[in-house]
């Protein structure tokens, strides 16, 4: 799993699937320094490893981890749709 850095904290995994296979991606929270009124953080990641994961912020309400997730799911499937099944 990628190391995000100093108080990354593992809070499960999702699970997503493409074609026939299964792909279980970690969910990490983080603390973001950046302006929350800017792009929302986290997200999706691939590293160059070739790992995945999510990213979610740290300091979110449930509910706004919740839609990171699902938002960050949604980018996982078109990302390794277009990587293994073209």
């Amino acid at each position: 799993m990628k190391e995000i850095g100093q108080g990354a904290k593992l809070i499960g995994f999702v699970q997503v699937h493409v074609g026939a296979r299964i792909f279980a991606l970690p969910v990490q929270a983080v603390k973001f320094d950046r302006d929350r009124s800017s792009i929302p953080p986290g997200g999706f990641f691939s590293d160059e490893a070739g790992q995945y994961g999510i990213l979610v912020d740290g300091d979110a309400s449930p509910s706004d981890v919740q839609a990171q997730i699902a938002a960050a799911s949604a980018e996982a499937v078109r990302y390794i749709s277009a990587r293994f099944l073209n």
